[in-house]
C-alpha cells in the first residue's frame, strides 16, 4: 500500500517538475514568487508573458484573477499589479510565442 503512495508521490512531482521546466520563467522581481506561484495553479508564464497591458487594465486582470479563484492574498495585490505592469507594459513590444517541443507534436 505504501509502495503506490511513494510512487505516486514521485509521479506527481516528476510531473510538476516537467511541467515547470517547459513553463518560461517570468522576469526576476519582488513579487516573482508569488505571482508565479498564484497564476501557474492555472495556466503557463506564457500566458502572463505575451501580455502588454496598462496598469489598470493588469488591477482588473488580478481581480478576475482572484474572481476566479486564484490564490492571492488581499495584501499583495497591489503588489502582484505592480510588479505585472512593470514587466508587462502596454507600450513594450509582446513576448513571442515559442511552442515548446511536446505542443509541436499534438
Amino acid at each position: 500500500m505504501f509502495k503506490h503512495r511513494g510512487l505516486s508521490l514521485a509521479v506527481a512531482v516528476f510531473c510538476g517538475s516537467v511541467a515547470a521546466a517547459q513553463s518560461p520563467s517570468l522576469p526576476a522581481g519582488a513579487a516573482q514568487a508569488k505571482v508565479t506561484t498564484a497564476c501557474m495553479e492555472c495556466h503557463e508564464s506564457r500566458i502572463i508573458l505575451q501580455q502588454r497591458l496598462s496598469k489598470v487594465v493588469w488591477a482588473k486582470e488580478v481581480d478576475k484573477m482572484v474572481k476566479w479563484g486564484a490564490l492571492v492574498d488581499p495584501a499583495d495585490q497591489d503588489r502582484f499589479v505592480d510588479y505585472l505592469s512593470a514587466n508587462f507594459p502596454a507600450d513594450k513590444p509582446a513576448e513571442p510565442a515559442v511552442r515548446t517541443a511536446s505542443e509541436k507534436k499534438k
